[in-house]
């Protein structure tokens, strides 16, 4: 008996595309503060960032570096050797910069963040945020982020490198551990603006 109604052939499943992962955060951390503040940027930001990376994990520094599918960067770390003139961060991050700076950034953004301790260690609060900050613009990036230091209580900073603003966000997890959140959200509101990426889309 011939079939009228024949079965329709399945539709092939559509592929869906990769989330818009604009930005890469790369950090490295000593007591895993600078991790936990990482994993609040990824949060705030949304598909609008990749996972974040310890760069002692990442396998190809140049290739991560320059993957041109990303819009910018936002490298962080802690202060651990205070008062050193070079590997501030007491992390990974010393072990690459020299690297960092013989890389060919030109025309890509990059903004630092930093975790520092302003009353146990206020004469050196977040140095190596600087120490990010100058290999990176060596290497012809794009410097944004800068962030006023009013509401801070340190006493002399390397990343205050123009009065009234470090060179990018500076948190203290020890004493001002309260307005981390509050003013991470506030800074890449501001950094997105800075990179010319499209905010995040917040969930229904």
């Amino acid at each position: 008996m011939q079939r009228f109604c024949n079965s329709p052939e399945p539709l092939p499943r559509q592929q869906l595309a990769p989330p818009p992962e604009a930005l890469g955060i790369y950090y490295s951390t000593a007591t895993g503060k600078t991790e936990e503040v990482a994993n609040i940027i990824k949060e705030v930001l949304g598909n609008a960032a990749a996972e974040p990376q310890d760069i002692g994990d990442v396998p190809d520094l140049a290739a991560a570096l320059t993957d041109p599918s990303l819009d910018g960067l936002l490298v962080g770390a802690p202060t651990w050797n205070t008062g050193a003139d070079e590997g501030r961060s007491g992390t990974a991050w010393d072990d690459v910069l020299a690297q960092v700076k013989g890389l060919s950034l030109q025309g890509r953004k990059v903004a630092v963040f930093g975790c520092g301790d302003q009353h146990g260690y206020g004469d050196y609060f977040c140095d190596a945020m600087e120490e990010l900050h100058s290999s990176f613009a060596a290497a012809g990036a794009d410097m944004v982020g800068a962030w006023p230091t009013e509401g801070y209580e340190h006493s002399e900073s390397k990343a205050e490198t123009k009065p009234g603003f470090f060179c990018g966000l500076a948190l203290d997890e020890d004493s001002q551990g309260e307005l981390t959140e509050g003013r991470i959200r506030q800074w890449t509101a501001q950094v997105l603006q800075e990179m010319g990426v499209k905010a995040p889309t917040a969930a229904a």
